[in-house]
């Protein structure tokens, strides 16, 4: 049994007109503990940049264009995170960069978007790795990062038009596991609301340089959002592959607990059901239940309060939580 704070944040946007269609904004956003009293300033999307006809350019810290494809398949309606998270097996959620994920905040970014011509939008990012001083463990880089000239790209292109959502996406994480490894992530999701059903799905590939040779996994799920009374009800499939290349049999690129492994029996499936049901237009509350059930030789964990798993281990867990707006 846990309590959990989950995605709470509080922070502060804003922005002034500097004429001729020019636009000066700023956010700050900060994880808050609401159960514990913890937290770390602007340890969320933080930034200052500027808006105008041809898009928009910021620095700061936020996540990559490779996550904008998660929303288009997953982690909706219920507007948190919590152990309902799809990405256990997406993007090796539940790892750091210097771990092999791709799910995570990247410090030290710059960022552009481009405006929505005729449906389609397209976004690019590149951070440096530099030895900036952080707190609680904050994607910014290291000194080790810095001298091997370790850096992160990513980039991401959208389609939307009425009920039918496309997107590409691809980051690659060059040089941060070590001199000479290099990280990449390509996926495609796509979304269409029937109205009385939205279905997603998404494809992915991960690559991983290893000293014995590549590691590749492939990735796939589906989703629905069904509109159910006055709230939606939620359900995700997904499928990760056995680890597969040339990298010597189990080689593991993450942590002990959690992570893609070379081999045999190191898939893993993930089932997450939800209802959200809103109190208000402000406030709304959940029930959930989330399941992971891993081969052999697999120990995939939740992406938001992990906790170890053993191979063969299959967590699973019921989740319930209140969420409001201000």
């Amino acid at each position: 049994y846990r309590v959990s704070s989950n995605s709470s944040r509080l922070g502060v946007r804003g922005s002034e007109s500097l004429g001729r269609g020019l636009t000066a904004i700023f956010q700050m956003e900060s994880n808050v503990n609401a159960d514990t009293g913890g937290g770390i300033l602007a340890s969320r999307e933080t930034f200052i940049g500027l808006q105008g006809g041809w898009g928009t350019a910021k620095i700061g810290i936020f996540l990559a264009p490779y996550d904008d494809l998660h929303p288009v398949f997953g982690n909706t309606p219920t507007l948190n995170t919590s152990i309902l998270s799809t990405a256990s097996l997406w993007a090796n959620g539940t790892q750091s960069k210097e771990n092999g994920g791709f799910d995570a905040r990247v410090g030290n970014s710059l960022r552009y978007d481009s405006p929505n011509v005729a449906g389609f939008t397209g976004s690019v990012q590149f951070s440096t790795r530099d030895a900036s001083a952080g707190q609680g463990g904050l994607p910014f880089g290291s000194n080790a990062e810095e001298k091997r000239h370790a850096n992160i790209f990513g980039a991401s292109g959208f389609y939307r038009n009425g009920p039918v959502v496309v997107a590409v996406g691809y980051e690659q994480n060059n040089k941060l596991r070590g001199a000479q490894l290099d990280d990449r992530a390509l996926a495609v999701a796509g979304s269409y609301n029937f109205g009385v059903v939205k279905v997603g799905g998404v494809y992915e590939r991960l690559d991983y340089d290893t000293p014995s040779g590549s590691l590749k996994r492939d990735f796939y799920g589906v989703s629905a959002t069904v509109p159910l009374g006055p709230g939606e009800f939620f359900a995700f499939y997904g499928r990760a592959e056995d680890g597969e290349g040339g990298a010597a049999n189990g080689t593991r690129i993450g942590s002990a607990s959690g992570g893609v492994t070379k081999g045999a029996d190191t898939s893993a499936d993930q089932w997450s059901l939800s209802y959200t049901y809103p109190l208000s237009k402000r406030t709304l509350t959940y029930v959930g239940y989330h399941r992971i059930n891993n081969d052999r030789n697999a120990n995939y964990s939740f992406n938001i309060n992990t906790y170890p798993v053993v191979n063969g281990g299959n967590p699973s867990g019921f989740v319930g939580g209140i969420v409001h707006f201000f």
